[in-house]
């Protein structure tokens, strides 16, 4: 054994120094490794509820949509005796920096209610009783945003940026705007090394549909979002779920590492396994709205035994005791008899510590002995990293950074911009093969007004399909950013809309181009562009009225359902179906915002005006002036720079509507409610 721990040191010291820094670099990301290399050094953070009681309204946590398909009146169910219960009551607790607290208890103790209390985002319940206080400061929005990160349950990312590039994107958003690029760079890389993600860092972040990162990794890159701008009370729900018990727990111990770090770190979980409930420094033990222990967690076992309820050898105790506690609904008798259970060692804790401060139970052999890293403590030197939050990016900057955030996410999903290509190229060929082969001889009128009429209503259906889903698959990252303060409805507008004209541009030119020339249009660069001009338009409105869907109605199906009936109200008032003389006053009222109408319209004016059309019936051959048969289907009552003016108009509306949905509507995804 000397002899081989010889030969590897040998190995070691006649390593070169490539190696060296290889090796170097796997335990820089070792798990192993429990050095601090992003510290917060700003004022010590303490957190204390006093006395919180906690109503929850049960009917405003259910969709609005959802309670119509139950035949209800969503404002009539809100605030009903019948909705509301106490999801907290009496609850008091004080957390310092370099100390985790993990909140634990089976579904429906109150671990959500507490979580969204502190954090700000209670909507729909009320506080009955008590208060927050958040570094000796009654809490406020400001002083949440200042203070608190927030880390949800499900991971919004990007699935097509690295993890680098994730951090970097929002570092530019989130950091001040003082802080030079080196200055960013430097924190990425910090919060990179600190959440040991260097191994991954040039990887894709991915998702269920798009291979990247690890699970556990993908987490930690969720928490690295909120890490950035340095908070000194970092607040995470339900961080392991969906996790395996060995990234779990790897993710735990980076929690704790954070913590020592002088942050406050307050977890919520299920029922943790051992090894990563022997890393916590404090445990909420909770049932139905109230506390059955508060204390360190080595001091659990001690507590729970004192009072006739030892831990059995070889189990968990965060497993037994969570199930003791636990409310069981089988039958009524069972859950009268659970509850009558927990209520009264809820009434013995709160008995075990009046009178005391931090509302802890401690040992009577010594005292708590948790993590108390405070700021005087010796830490790696870390300049400049106070939690700011002043002077952030302006909406120049921010727009800036989301436009090159878009633009990368988008262009390299290569399979679905391969995908719309051929989608373009396919639909463009089969109708110009349609129409291919007719030579010298000219289409009938009918013919040729059914072939504009294509031209202008079947590639743009397609497009809202694809629009709508992918503003859904973006609405929950929408809503958490949007939250944060990360950035304004307004820049975003601004970076969605021209972030996706390069696409837009490239599927108009694939579809556009063959039809022109396999169909023999009028010849002329003229006439094509007049054409091309008019094909991107309709192609733009049905994607501003995509947007605005996804964005204003909550789910993809409504919002399909929604620009569908649109779409075909405004396919049959187009003025092919009938002519637009004969629509009475309603669908003619819907013709005049058809984008459908008005392309077909543009179409005919630029295939038609100006040229002496030749019809034939049987053995009688006569010319017709293309304004005569253009006036004949009432679309010639406006120039064609009117037309191209409306279309703008059109598009411009419902652009409009898109930016007043980001504006005043939450972007809760079905997940947020």
């Amino acid at each position: 054994m000397a002899e081989k721990a010889t030969e590897e040191t040998g190995l070691w010291k006649e390593a070169s120094p490539q190696e060296a820094s290889g090796l170097q670099d796997s335990l820089f990301s070792s798990e192993s490794d429990n050095s601090l290399y992003f510290t917060y050094s700003g004022q010590s953070n303490t957190l204390e509820v006093r006395d919180l009681t906690y109503q929850v309204d049960t009917a405003s946590q259910v969709p609005w949509f959802e309670q119509l398909a139950q035949f209800k009146i969503p404002w009539l169910s809100h605030g009903s005796q019948d909705s509301r219960e106490l999801g907290i009551r009496n609850l008091s607790f004080k957390v310092r920096s370099g100390q985790m607290l993990a909140i634990i208890g089976s579904s429906g103790c109150g671990r959500v209610s507490l979580l969204d209390v502190i954090t700000g985002r209670h909507h729909g319940g009320k506080m009955k009783s008590g208060s927050i206080w958040i570094n000796r400061q009654p809490s406020t929005p400001q002083v949440v945003r200042k203070c608190v990160a927030h880390v949800r349950q499900h991971d919004q990312l990007l699935p097509n940026l690295t993890v680098r590039e994730t951090l970097a994107f929002v570092a530019q958003m989130r950091l001040p705007r003082s802080f030079s690029k080196a200055q960013r760079d430097k924190r990425v890389e910090e919060v990179i090394a600190e959440l040991r993600l260097r191994q991954c860092a040039n990887t894709r972040v991915g998702n269920a549909y798009v291979r990247g990162v690890s699970g556990g990794e993908r987490r930690r890159v969720s928490i690295g979002v909120q890490l950035l701008w340095n908070p000194g009370i970092l607040i995470l729900d339900e961080p392991t779920s969906g996790l395996d018990s060995f990234t779990a727990h790897n993710l735990v111990k980076t929690l704790s590492r954070l913590a020592k770090g002088n942050r406050l770190v307050l977890i919520s979980l299920h029922q943790p396994r051992s090894d990563i409930f022997k890393l916590f420094d404090l445990v909420l033990l909770m049932t139905s709205g109230t506390t059955i222990y508060l204390g360190a967690a080595q001091h659990m076992v001690q507590y729970f035994t004192a009072i006739g309820y030892p831990c059995p050898r070889y189990s968990n105790p965060a497993d037994f005791y969570v199930d003791l506690t636990s409310i069981n609904r089988c039958s009524r008798e069972q859950e009268m008899a659970t509850r009558e259970k927990a209520q009264s060692l809820a009434a013995l804790f709160l008995e075990k510590v009046r009178g005391f401060d931090d509302f802890l139970w401690k040992a009577e052999t010594k005292e708590l002995d948790v993590g108390t890293c405070a700021a005087s403590q010796t830490l790696l030197q870390d300049s400049g990293h106070l939690s700011i939050l002043t002077e952030q990016p302006g909406a120049v900057q921010q727009f800036a950074t989301l436009i090159r955030r878009q633009i990368s996410n988008d262009f390299r999903d290569l399979p679905t911009l391969f995908i719309h290509g051929v989608e373009a190229c396919l639909m463009s060929l089969i109708i110009g093969f349609l129409y291919y082969g007719h030579g010298d001889i000219k289409l009938s009128f009918m013919d040729m007004a059914a072939l504009l009429f294509m031209i202008g209503a079947l590639i743009p259906f397609n497009v809202i399909l694809d629009v709508i889903s992918k503003g859904h698959s973006e609405r929950a990252m929408l809503y958490h950013e949007l939250d944060d303060g990360l950035y304004t409805a307004g820049p975003y507008f601004f970076a969605k809309v021209l972030g996706e004209l390069p696409e837009h541009c490239a599927y108009v030119i694939i579809y556009g181009m063959p039809i022109y020339w396999l169909a023999n249009l009028r010849p002329g660069l003229e006439r094509f562009l007049l054409y091309f001009l008019l094909v991107w338009l309709v192609v733009f409105c049905c994607r501003a009225m995509a947007l605005a869907a996804a964005a204003m109605l909550p789910t993809f199906h409504m919002s399909s359902f929604f620009c569908n009936a649109l779409y075909n109200s405004f396919y049959l008032t187009g003025g092919f179906m009938i002519n637009l003389d004969n629509l009475w006053i309603a669908p003619s009222w819907i013709a005049k915002v058809s984008f459908l109408r008005w392309c077909f319209a543009g179409l005919m004016q630029v295939q038609f005006n100006g040229f002496l059309y030749t019809a034939q019936i049987g053995n009688v051959t006569f010319s017709v002036p293309g304004e005569t048969i253009v006036s004949a289907m009432d679309l010639n009552s406006h120039p064609l720079y009117t037309i191209y003016l409306i279309l703008v108009g059109i598009s411009g509306g419902f652009l409009f509507l898109y930016y007043l949905s980001l504006r005043f509507i939450k972007q809760k995804s079905s997940q947020d409610w």
